[in-house]
């Protein structure tokens, strides 16, 4: 059974050329090690992970379709009152680019260093907000997640359009090196 958490490790997986080590993720996921571990171990169980233990490959297209038409269902957002955070869904980048704000509170994952005033929405896991300010390509597949999240239909769309791209990208530039 997934948690939360093993979709952050896989979109930092999907980032990756070649395998980093479980220290290397938890250090940059800020998770322990053993979280990681277990993380990697549900994915191969769920087929998101694939291969011989130190040879594993992240299933972008398996990880895709799950994105795209399950994550939604399985983890959904809370959405919770106005707070300091940091920006995701259609509110950071690349979405905020297409969609235009309506003057609302816009969704924010509470974080006390946030620069952004809205609405609470719950990451996937609580150390998402300062792994994602750490790491700009990670930050953006979490919002793109958080749109499919709940996001409407456009929004839906357009971060599923994204999300393929992204994971092509970095599968091309995996099989590159």
């Amino acid at each position: 059974m997934l948690r939360p958490q093993d979709i952050v490790v896989l979109l930092k997986l999907s980032l990756e050329k070649g395998r980093p080590t479980y220290l290397r993720l938890a250090n940059e996921l800020h998770l322990y090690p053993s979280e990681v571990y277990a993380s990697i171990k549900r994915a191969r169980i769920s087929h998101l992970v694939q291969g011989a233990a130190h040879e594993e490959r992240l299933n972008r297209t398996g990880l895709l379709e799950f994105l795209m038409h399950g994550i939604r269902y399985v983890f959904p957002a809370e959405k919770g009152s106005l707070t300091r955070g940091v920006p995701t869904g259609y509110a950071a980048f690349p979405l905020k680019k297409h969609i235009a704000p309506d003057g609302d509170p816009v969704p924010v994952w509470p974080y006390a260093e946030g620069a952004v005033r809205g609405y609470s929405f719950s990451p996937l896991h609580k150390n998402v907000p300062k792994a994602a300010l750490e790491d700009a390509r990670l930050y953006e597949l979490l919002a793109l997640v958080d749109a499919v999240r709940d996001g409407r239909a456009r929004e839906r769309e357009l971060a599923g359009r994204e999300l393929k791209l992204r994971l092509e990208e970095s599968a091309h530039a995996s099989s590159k090196s």
